[in-house]
Protein backbone atom coordinates (compact mmCIF):
# COMPACT_ATOMS: atom_id res chain seq x y z
CA UNK A 1 0.00 0.00 0.00
CA UNK A 2 1.08 3.71 -0.33
CA UNK A 3 0.43 5.14 2.92
CA UNK A 4 0.57 8.65 3.87
CA UNK A 5 1.96 9.58 7.18
CA UNK A 6 1.34 13.18 8.71
CA UNK A 7 3.50 13.43 11.65
CA UNK A 8 6.03 10.91 10.11
CA UNK A 9 9.30 13.01 10.59
CA UNK A 10 8.05 13.05 14.60
CA UNK A 11 9.48 10.56 17.44
CA UNK A 12 6.96 7.96 16.72
CA UNK A 13 6.51 8.59 12.91
CA UNK A 14 10.33 8.80 12.31
CA UNK A 15 9.77 4.87 13.77
CA UNK A 16 6.88 4.15 11.73
CA UNK A 17 8.15 5.18 8.57
CA UNK A 18 11.35 2.15 8.40
CA UNK A 19 8.58 0.04 9.57
CA UNK A 20 6.02 0.68 6.93
CA UNK A 21 9.14 0.50 4.24
CA UNK A 22 10.58 -2.72 5.51
CA UNK A 23 6.99 -4.43 5.75
CA UNK A 24 6.64 -3.19 1.95
CA UNK A 25 4.56 0.00 1.45
CA UNK A 26 5.60 3.26 -0.11
CA UNK A 27 5.02 5.86 2.41
CA UNK A 28 4.12 9.55 1.54
CA UNK A 29 5.03 11.92 4.97
CA UNK A 30 3.92 15.06 5.39
CA UNK A 31 6.64 17.71 5.92
CA UNK A 32 6.51 21.45 7.08
CA UNK A 33 9.76 22.12 7.23
CA UNK A 34 13.04 21.51 5.22
CA UNK A 35 14.58 19.68 7.57
CA UNK A 36 11.84 17.18 8.43
CA UNK A 37 11.83 17.24 4.08
CA UNK A 38 15.13 15.81 4.00
CA UNK A 39 15.08 13.40 6.78
CA UNK A 40 11.81 11.94 5.04
CA UNK A 41 13.48 11.79 1.83
CA UNK A 42 16.57 10.27 3.31
CA UNK A 43 14.75 8.19 4.74
CA UNK A 44 12.94 6.51 1.78
CA UNK A 45 9.92 8.29 1.73
CA UNK A 46 8.07 10.39 -0.38
CA UNK A 47 7.30 13.91 0.65
CA UNK A 48 4.28 16.17 0.78
CA UNK A 49 4.93 19.85 1.80
CA UNK A 50 2.43 21.82 4.02
CA UNK A 51 0.97 21.80 7.38
CA UNK A 52 -2.00 20.55 9.36
CA UNK A 53 -3.89 24.07 8.74
CA UNK A 54 -3.43 23.51 4.70
CA UNK A 55 -6.62 20.71 4.46
CA UNK A 56 -6.51 20.85 0.24
CA UNK A 57 -3.39 19.65 0.91
CA UNK A 58 -4.68 16.46 3.09
CA UNK A 59 -7.15 15.97 1.35
CA UNK A 60 -5.46 15.43 -2.18
CA UNK A 61 -2.57 13.48 -0.52
CA UNK A 62 -5.28 11.19 1.11
CA UNK A 63 -6.97 10.14 -1.98
CA UNK A 64 -3.84 9.89 -3.96
CA UNK A 65 -2.80 7.12 -1.27
CA UNK A 66 -3.98 3.52 -0.13
CA UNK A 67 -4.62 4.99 3.51
CA UNK A 68 -3.56 7.67 6.07
CA UNK A 69 -2.44 7.25 9.03
CA UNK A 70 -2.53 10.89 11.09
CA UNK A 71 0.09 11.26 14.02
CA UNK A 72 0.54 14.76 14.03
CA UNK A 73 -0.98 17.23 16.47
CA UNK A 74 0.08 20.61 17.41
CA UNK A 75 2.10 19.95 20.74
CA UNK A 76 3.82 23.17 19.86
CA UNK A 77 0.95 25.07 21.10
CA UNK A 78 -1.11 22.54 23.24
CA UNK A 79 1.75 22.32 25.92
CA UNK A 80 2.15 26.31 25.88
CA UNK A 81 -1.66 27.31 26.76
CA UNK A 82 -3.54 26.69 23.53
CA UNK A 83 -4.39 23.30 23.58
CA UNK A 84 -8.13 23.96 22.40
CA UNK A 85 -6.41 25.24 19.42
CA UNK A 86 -4.58 22.16 18.73
CA UNK A 87 -7.46 20.42 19.01
CA UNK A 88 -9.24 22.35 16.68
CA UNK A 89 -6.75 21.83 13.93
CA UNK A 90 -6.80 18.08 14.64
CA UNK A 91 -10.18 17.91 14.02
CA UNK A 92 -10.34 19.77 10.84
CA UNK A 93 -7.30 17.54 9.58
CA UNK A 94 -9.67 14.70 10.17
CA UNK A 95 -12.82 15.88 8.59
CA UNK A 96 -10.84 16.51 5.55
CA UNK A 97 -9.24 12.82 5.59
CA UNK A 98 -12.66 11.78 6.25
CA UNK A 99 -14.26 13.38 3.42
CA UNK A 100 -11.29 12.14 1.30
CA UNK A 101 -11.43 8.46 1.98
CA UNK A 102 -15.45 7.92 2.51
CA UNK A 103 -16.76 5.24 0.53
CA UNK A 104 -13.13 3.77 -0.33
CA UNK A 105 -12.95 1.04 2.07
CA UNK A 106 -9.35 2.88 2.68
CA UNK A 107 -7.92 2.73 6.24
CA UNK A 108 -7.46 5.65 8.59
CA UNK A 109 -6.03 5.35 11.60
CA UNK A 110 -5.84 8.10 14.15
CA UNK A 111 -3.27 8.71 17.14
CA UNK A 112 -5.07 9.63 20.22
CA UNK A 113 -4.44 9.12 24.30
CA UNK A 114 -5.04 7.58 27.21
CA UNK A 115 -4.57 10.58 29.65
CA UNK A 116 -7.52 11.05 31.75
CA UNK A 117 -9.85 8.15 30.65
CA UNK A 118 -10.82 6.02 33.62
CA UNK A 119 -8.68 7.35 36.08
CA UNK A 120 -8.18 5.46 38.86
CA UNK A 121 -9.10 1.90 37.36
CA UNK A 122 -7.70 -0.22 34.12
CA UNK A 123 -9.17 1.54 30.97
CA UNK A 124 -10.08 -0.97 28.84
CA UNK A 125 -10.39 -0.36 24.44
CA UNK A 126 -14.52 -0.66 25.21
CA UNK A 127 -14.41 2.80 27.21
CA UNK A 128 -15.29 5.81 25.58
CA UNK A 129 -14.08 9.38 26.66
CA UNK A 130 -16.39 12.03 27.84
CA UNK A 131 -17.11 14.88 25.93
CA UNK A 132 -18.56 17.63 28.06
CA UNK A 133 -17.11 20.50 26.07
CA UNK A 134 -13.57 21.09 27.96
CA UNK A 135 -10.53 21.92 26.08
CA UNK A 136 -9.56 18.63 26.65
CA UNK A 137 -12.81 16.71 25.57
CA UNK A 138 -11.92 18.17 21.47
CA UNK A 139 -9.39 15.70 21.10
CA UNK A 140 -11.95 13.37 22.55
CA UNK A 141 -14.76 14.10 20.15
CA UNK A 142 -12.17 13.92 17.62
CA UNK A 143 -11.59 10.17 18.11
CA UNK A 144 -15.35 9.65 18.59
CA UNK A 145 -15.41 11.03 14.65
CA UNK A 146 -13.00 9.44 13.38
CA UNK A 147 -14.47 6.21 14.57
CA UNK A 148 -17.91 7.48 13.14
CA UNK A 149 -15.72 7.40 9.51
CA UNK A 150 -16.58 3.76 9.54
CA UNK A 151 -19.96 4.39 8.79
CA UNK A 152 -19.17 6.53 5.83
CA UNK A 153 -16.99 3.18 4.46
CA UNK A 154 -13.90 4.25 5.86
CA UNK A 155 -11.64 1.41 7.52
CA UNK A 156 -10.78 3.61 10.32
CA UNK A 157 -9.69 2.97 13.90
CA UNK A 158 -7.92 4.94 16.70
CA UNK A 159 -4.75 4.14 18.81
CA UNK A 160 -5.09 5.05 22.51
CA UNK A 161 -1.13 5.69 22.94
CA UNK A 162 0.49 5.48 26.65
CA UNK A 163 1.45 8.92 27.43
CA UNK A 164 5.02 7.47 27.94
CA UNK A 165 6.12 6.49 24.77
CA UNK A 166 10.03 5.96 25.71
CA UNK A 167 13.43 5.14 23.85
CA UNK A 168 16.64 6.18 23.29
CA UNK A 169 15.76 10.16 22.24
CA UNK A 170 12.90 10.92 23.82
CA UNK A 171 12.24 14.20 25.21
CA UNK A 172 9.06 13.73 26.49
CA UNK A 173 7.28 13.17 30.24
CA UNK A 174 10.41 10.96 31.22
CA UNK A 175 13.06 13.14 30.10
CA UNK A 176 11.24 16.32 32.06
CA UNK A 177 11.13 14.24 35.13
CA UNK A 178 14.82 14.01 34.94
CA UNK A 179 15.34 17.49 34.64
CA UNK A 180 13.03 18.50 36.97
CA UNK A 181 15.22 15.94 39.21
CA UNK A 182 18.57 17.45 38.36
CA UNK A 183 17.23 20.94 38.71
CA UNK A 184 15.58 20.44 42.25
CA UNK A 185 18.66 18.05 43.34
CA UNK A 186 15.84 15.22 44.05
CA UNK A 187 14.01 13.06 42.71
CA UNK A 188 10.14 13.43 44.14
CA UNK A 189 7.02 11.72 43.36
CA UNK A 190 3.63 12.72 44.44
CA UNK A 191 2.17 11.62 47.49
CA UNK A 192 2.70 7.75 48.37
CA UNK A 193 4.12 7.55 44.04
CA UNK A 194 1.63 4.38 44.08
CA UNK A 195 0.16 6.15 41.26
CA UNK A 196 0.32 4.55 37.69
CA UNK A 197 1.33 5.56 34.39
CA UNK A 198 1.09 3.21 31.22
CA UNK A 199 3.88 2.94 28.84
CA UNK A 200 4.98 1.76 25.31
CA UNK A 201 8.37 1.89 23.52
CA UNK A 202 8.36 3.88 20.28
CA UNK A 203 9.53 0.91 18.34
CA UNK A 204 6.58 -1.52 19.51
CA UNK A 205 3.90 1.49 19.00
CA UNK A 206 5.44 2.11 15.59
CA UNK A 207 4.55 -1.98 14.90
CA UNK A 208 1.44 -1.40 15.92
CA UNK A 209 0.36 1.50 14.02
CA UNK A 210 1.49 -0.95 11.20
CA UNK A 211 -0.61 -3.35 11.35
CA UNK A 212 -3.42 -1.15 12.76
CA UNK A 213 -3.37 0.23 8.71
CA UNK A 214 -2.93 -3.02 7.51
CA UNK A 215 -5.77 -4.99 9.28
CA UNK A 216 -7.72 -3.16 12.09
CA UNK A 217 -11.16 -3.57 11.63
CA UNK A 218 -13.50 -0.31 10.55
CA UNK A 219 -14.32 1.44 14.10
CA UNK A 220 -11.66 -0.29 16.01
CA UNK A 221 -10.19 0.67 19.21
CA UNK A 222 -6.82 0.10 20.07
CA UNK A 223 -4.33 0.34 23.15
CA UNK A 224 -0.78 1.25 22.52
CA UNK A 225 0.33 -0.10 25.87
CA UNK A 226 3.54 -2.15 26.72
CA UNK A 227 2.97 -1.92 30.43
CA UNK A 228 -0.57 -1.64 31.81
CA UNK A 229 0.76 0.94 34.81
CA UNK A 230 4.29 1.78 36.62
CA UNK A 231 4.39 2.97 39.61
CA UNK A 232 5.95 6.69 39.72
CA UNK A 233 7.66 5.79 42.67
CA UNK A 234 9.59 3.63 40.85
CA UNK A 235 10.33 5.98 37.88
CA UNK A 236 11.14 8.36 40.98
CA UNK A 237 13.69 5.59 42.47
CA UNK A 238 14.74 4.76 39.11
CA UNK A 239 16.22 8.62 38.47
CA UNK A 240 17.45 9.19 42.26
CA UNK A 241 20.10 6.24 41.70
CA UNK A 242 21.09 7.13 38.57
CA UNK A 243 21.61 10.92 39.39
CA UNK A 244 22.62 10.05 42.92
CA UNK A 245 20.08 12.30 44.59
CA UNK A 246 17.83 11.25 47.14
CA UNK A 247 14.59 10.19 46.26
CA UNK A 248 11.12 12.25 48.31
CA UNK A 249 7.47 12.15 47.84
CA UNK A 250 6.38 16.00 47.28
CA UNK A 251 2.86 16.55 48.85
CA UNK A 252 -0.03 17.14 46.31
CA UNK A 253 -0.65 20.78 46.73
CA UNK A 254 3.14 21.45 46.44
CA UNK A 255 3.00 19.09 43.09
CA UNK A 256 3.14 22.39 40.57
CA UNK A 257 5.58 24.49 42.13
CA UNK A 258 7.97 21.61 42.21
CA UNK A 259 7.13 20.07 39.23
CA UNK A 260 6.25 22.48 37.00
CA UNK A 261 3.68 22.68 34.19
CA UNK A 262 4.31 18.50 34.78
CA UNK A 263 2.66 19.03 38.50
CA UNK A 264 -0.51 18.66 36.91
CA UNK A 265 -0.27 15.06 35.39
CA UNK A 266 2.66 13.79 37.42
CA UNK A 267 0.06 12.51 40.29
CA UNK A 268 -2.57 10.84 38.07
CA UNK A 269 -3.77 7.02 38.17
CA UNK A 270 -4.40 5.94 34.63
CA UNK A 271 -3.43 2.24 34.04
CA UNK A 272 -4.76 0.67 30.86
CA UNK A 273 -4.99 -2.39 29.01
CA UNK A 274 -3.94 -3.81 25.49
CA UNK A 275 -5.34 -7.17 26.17
CA UNK A 276 -8.03 -6.60 23.41
CA UNK A 277 -5.61 -5.32 21.00
CA UNK A 278 -3.18 -8.03 21.29
CA UNK A 279 -5.58 -10.80 20.55
CA UNK A 280 -7.17 -9.05 17.69
CA UNK A 281 -4.00 -8.22 15.13
CA UNK A 282 -1.65 -10.01 17.30
CA UNK A 283 0.51 -7.35 18.52
CA UNK A 284 3.20 -8.48 20.81
CA UNK A 285 5.58 -5.68 22.22
CA UNK A 286 9.50 -6.73 22.36
CA UNK A 287 11.40 -4.09 23.85
CA UNK A 288 12.27 -2.62 27.19
CA UNK A 289 9.89 -1.18 29.21
CA UNK A 290 10.26 2.04 30.74
CA UNK A 291 12.23 1.13 33.94
CA UNK A 292 14.60 -1.14 31.72
CA UNK A 293 14.89 1.97 29.35
CA UNK A 294 15.67 4.68 32.23
CA UNK A 295 18.17 2.64 33.95
CA UNK A 296 19.83 2.24 30.33
CA UNK A 297 21.13 5.51 30.88
CA UNK A 298 19.07 7.19 27.91
CA UNK A 299 17.16 10.09 29.87
CA UNK A 300 20.85 11.30 31.62
CA UNK A 301 22.65 12.98 28.75
CA UNK A 302 21.49 16.82 29.42
CA UNK A 303 17.27 17.37 29.13
CA UNK A 304 15.48 20.24 29.69
CA UNK A 305 12.43 21.66 31.53
CA UNK A 306 11.66 24.57 29.09
CA UNK A 307 9.20 22.85 27.14
CA UNK A 308 6.70 20.35 27.14
CA UNK A 309 6.97 17.19 25.28
CA UNK A 310 6.26 16.71 21.35
CA UNK A 311 5.45 12.76 20.83
CA UNK A 312 4.03 13.57 17.38
CA UNK A 313 4.47 17.03 16.26
CA UNK A 314 3.08 18.01 12.67
CA UNK A 315 6.48 17.49 10.44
Amino acid sequence: MRIFVTGASGWIGSALVPELLDAGHEVVGLARSDASAAALTAAGADVVRGTLDDLDVLRAAATASDGVVHLAFRHDIAFTGDFRTAAETDRRAVDAFGDALADTGRPFVLASGLAGLQPGRVAQERDMPTVDGSPNSVRAATSLAALDLASRGVRSCVVRLAPTCHGEGDQGFMAALVSVARAKGVSGYPGDGANRWPAVHRLDAARLFRLAVEKAPAGSVLHGVAEEGVAIRDVAEVIGRRLDVPVTSVAPEAATEHFGWLGGLVGLDFPASSTLTRDLLGWRPTEPGLLADLDAGHYFRGSSTSAAPSATPAS
